[in-house]
C-alpha cells in the first residue's frame, strides 16, 4: 500500500511540474497574422486563474476589454493568442507594451496571396472549451514557414533545473542516510529489543 502511495504521489508531482513549466515556458509558433480584435471579457470565473493582472489605468478586473491576435500556421490551422501585459508579477516575463505589440500586429497583417510570416512568441495553452488563449509576448518577422526553430532558453532551463534538483536530491539523500538512517535503526533495534524482553517475560511467567 505504502509503495502504492508513493507512486501515486510521484505521478501527481510529475504533472504538476510539467504542468506548470509547460504553461509558463516561453514557446514560438511560426503563423501568419490575419487580424486583431478586442474582445469584452467576463473574467469573474475560476478561469480568471489563466489571465494576467489588470493593464494600467484599467480598475474594473471583472469585466474588462481584451485583445486579441488571430493567426494561421503554414498548416492551415487558426491559432488565436490574447495580448495582456504581465508586469512586475508571475509568470516574469515583464511584459509592458501590450499597446505597441497590438499595434504592431494590426500593422503585420497579411492575406493568403502576399503572406509575411512572424514568429510570434507566446506562454500558455489555448482552450475553446474554458475560452482561454496563450499570451502572446513579441512577433519578429521571418523569410518564411520553414524556419527551423530550437528552444534554446527552454533546453538550458530545464538542464539547468534537472542539475538543481538533482544536486536537491544528492544532497537531501546523503543528510537522509548519514543522520536520518541511523536513528531509525537505533528505534527498531531498541523495538525490537523491547520486544524481545516482553517475550521473554512472559515466556517466564
Amino acid at each position: 500500500m505504502l509503495t502504492k502511495l508513493k507512486w501515486i504521489f510521484g505521478l501527481l508531482l510529475f504533472v504538476t511540474v510539467f504542468g506548470v513549466l509547460h504553461y509558463n515556458l516561453p514557446q514560438r509558433d511560426i503563423v501568419r497574422i490575419t487580424g486583431t480584435e478586442v474582445l469584452r471579457k467576463d473574467f469573474s470565473g475560476w478561469t480568471r486563474i489563466f489571465y494576467a493582472k489588470v493593464d494600467t489605468g484599467d480598475t474594473d478586473s471583472f469585466n474588462r476589454d481584451l485583445r486579441l491576435i488571430n493567426s494561421v500556421r503554414s498548416n492551415g490551422q487558426v491559432h488565436v493568442y490574447r495580448n495582456e501585459d504581465t508586469g512586475l508579477g508571475w509568470p516574469p516575463y515583464f511584459k509592458l507594451d501590450s499597446s505597441n505589440l497590438q499595434a504592431e500586429s494590426e500593422d503585420a497583417v497579411s492575406n493568403r496571396d502576399k503572406p509575411v510570416w512572424f514568429i510570434l512568441r507566446h506562454y500558455g495553452w489555448r482552450n475553446t472549451f474554458l475560452s482561454i488563449y496563450p499570451n502572446a509576448i513579441s512577433i519578429k518577422p521571418i523569410s518564411g514557414p520553414d524556419v527551423r526553430l530550437v528552444p534554446w532558453f527552454n533546453i538550458i532551463f530545464l538542464t539547468a533545473l534537472a542539475a538543481l534538483f538533482w544536486a536537491t536530491y544528492v544532497r537531501i539523500r546523503g543528510f537522509w542516510n548519514r543522520r536520518v538512517n541511523p536513528v531509525i535503526e537505533n528505534i527498531d533495534a531498541a523495538a525490537d529489543e523491547t520486544t524481545s524482553r516482553i517475550g521473554e517475560w512472559f515466556r517466564r511467567k
